[in-house]
């Protein structure tokens, strides 16, 4: 079976399979039904391996938005992947992290989420080094070790909840806030999340997983990967109202939101401005979600999903025309050589800005007009309504360098929208930018939200929104000024630029030096002093003495005579001397 045969019987089976689970979890909404199966797999005596699946309208609605994402990715990578020797192994790759994602979302049982989370870090691994070259190496390296601090917090939650005889926790929610240990769990498991999601201190490997196929970050950063640490904490959300844990998720994902909205501005990787917005957003649906509002977070993750993968579709058609240049420098005037892509392109931007009545509108704005009717303190306001600003501004700014003004890379090019395959891809996605926010702002709230503010709040949002707009536009406009300004405070736009330093700390302080310090330990400590007292000593030792008993006993008559002769000799010198 071809490649291309392949591609379409996935998609299309994908695609059937999406459009069920939604209308099958629009009736489970509608009916406020869940379904929780239990399937014995092995029973032996009094012992009995169970496997656990919940299917509610949440977990339904995110496997077909997952699946929906997935298809049209993998009928995208027909064409922008097809001169690629591997092409069955990335697609396959595709399959297994789709599979993964699913496990993770109907579990649960700590046990199987960990089988769909190691899942998909190892499946991540596999595809961020898939390009084969020494940036994708480390860049995979810092994405696996990463991750792996959050499989471990997931294990230790497993180790503890024994005291429960269960893994199910989604038996324990009652007691989550009462109990010392079950606050244990949650904050292993907040650990796990941060871990997944990127916060910080672990947001350098987000970035540095653009190393991966372009097809792959627009799955892995809209609705797999990036999401799991978010949708785990939507199932554990009781855990962060009004507790210690949540007011420090709080914390933690406003600065997140802030810094990576601040580097964004920064940068110039198309893919990593892209990633850096995704990394935004996860601080945006973590902090609503510590405020305890788990059903807006879980909106917000829908309505990301949609136009991050077509922003990262839309990045990918342009870097396959402008033969693998990823830096904004380079492009301009691409609204006049990739029109349609370019219309794609900036309804994903403006829906990512919360443009009224597009898709992240629904959502974003709805989360603004929570905050600023919930209590919360001057540093959270300023961080939630700022990063909403610096959001804005890095897209407008994305936009003036790559669809304005003049192409500034070689004169001769084959700029233009014949991709055909790739362009029916973002098409879907493109309808689902649209309208999607709307169709799940009337499906998840049947009841509409009626938020009343004074008037200078209920138009802050839309101020910020203008002004961040107005802002990246200057910034751009007035760039040689600008860049002077940076120039002059080198140091502080490097600290701003480089996400706080984090990935030097993370790769030197995190990575490195203790794998260094560890390799250190291991030669002088296991492979020196305890081999030394220990069994190597003594297995050398024991060699030793068999072989001379080994000599002695094999060469016994020799020896025997040897001994005989050495003693008469002895015997007569004393005789002669006596």
């Amino acid at each position: 079976m071809n490649f291309l045969s392949v591609c379409l019987i996935s998609f299309i089976f994908l695609l059937m399979i999406s459009i069920s689970l939604f209308i099958t979890g629009i009736n489970f909404l509608m009916d406020d039904y869940v379904l929780f199966i239990e399937w014995e797999i092995v029973s032996l005596n009094s012992s009995s391996i169970v496997m656990t699946f919940l299917f509610d309208w949440m977990s339904l609605m995110f496997m077909s938005f997952v699946l929906l994402i997935s298809s049209l990715v993998i009928y995208y990578s027909m064409e922008y992947m097809s001169g690629d020797y591997n092409i069955n192994r990335f697609i396959i790759l595709v399959l297994f992290f789709v599979l993964s994602m699913m496990m993770l979302i109907i579990s649960p049982n700590l046990i199987s989420i960990l089988l769909g989370w190691d899942g998909l870090g190892l499946v991540s691994y596999c595809l961020v080094i898939y390009f084969q070259n020494e940036k994708s190496y480390s860049a995979g390296m810092l994405t696996a070790l990463s991750n792996r601090i959050g499989d471990v917090a997931l294990l230790l939650s497993i180790a503890w909840m024994i005291n429960y005889g269960s893994w199910n926790y989604i038996f324990y929610i009652d007691l989550m806030k009462n109990d010392l240990s079950m606050t244990i769990i949650g904050a292993l498991v907040v650990l796990a999340a941060m871990t997944k999601s990127a916060q910080i201190p672990f947001s350098s490997w987000l970035p540095a997983a653009m190393a991966a196929p372009t097809p792959v970050s627009a799955l892995v950063h809209s609705s797999t990967l990036v999401t799991a640490g978010v949708y785990l904490l939507i199932r554990f959300n009781f855990l962060l109202v009004d507790t210690l844990i949540g007011k420090f998720l709080l914390v933690i994902s406003g600065l997140t939101m802030f810094m990576a909205g601040l580097g964004a501005n920064f940068e110039f990787d198309l893919k990593k401005i892209i990633a850096l917005s995704t990394l935004s957003q996860l601080g945006l649906m973590m902090s609503i979600l510590s405020m305890g509002y788990y059903k807006l977070a879980f909106f917000h993750l829908l309505t990301h999903a949609l136009f991050k993968a077509l922003l990262f579709m839309c990045a990918g058609a342009i870097i396959h025309n402008m033969n693998n240049f990823q830096d904004i420098r380079y492009m301009g005037g691409l609204s006049y050589y990739m029109p349609f892509t370019s219309t794609c392109f900036n309804m994903s931007n403006l829906a990512l800005c919360g443009m009224p009545f597009l898709a992240g509108f629904y959502s974003k704005d709805l989360i603004l007009e929570m905050v600023s009717m919930s209590y919360v303190n001057m540093l959270s306001f300023f961080l939630f309504f700022f990063s909403t600003g610096l959001t804005v501004s890095y897209s407008f700014r994305l936009v003036y360098y790559s669809m304005t003004g003049d192409l500034h890379s070689g004169a001769l090019n084959v700029l233009n929208d014949e991709g055909w395959v790739m362009l029916k891809g973002m098409m879907g996605l493109l309808f689902m930018s649209i309208i999607g926010g709307s169709m799940l702002s009337w499906l998840i709230f049947p009841t509409p939200y009626m938020i009343c503010l004074p008037y200078k709040l209920k138009f802050l949002t839309l101020f910020v929104c203008i002004s961040g707009g107005f802002m990246g536009y200057l910034i751009s406009n007035i760039n040689l000024y600008f860049f002077n300004k940076s120039m002059n405070l080198y140091n502080i736009t490097w600290f701003m630029g480089s996400m706080w330093f984090m990935p030097y700390i993370s790769t030197y302080g995190i990575i490195k030096y203790p794998l260094v310090l560890g390799g250190d330990y291991f030669n002088s400590l296991d492979q020196g002093w305890s081999e030394y007292f220990g069994a190597q000593n003594l297995y050398s030792n024991f060699m030793f003495y068999s072989k001379n008993l080994t000599f002695f006993h094999m060469n016994n008559l020799k020896i025997y005579l040897m001994f005989f002769v050495f003693w008469v000799v002895i015997f007569i010198f004393m005789i002669m001397f006596s």
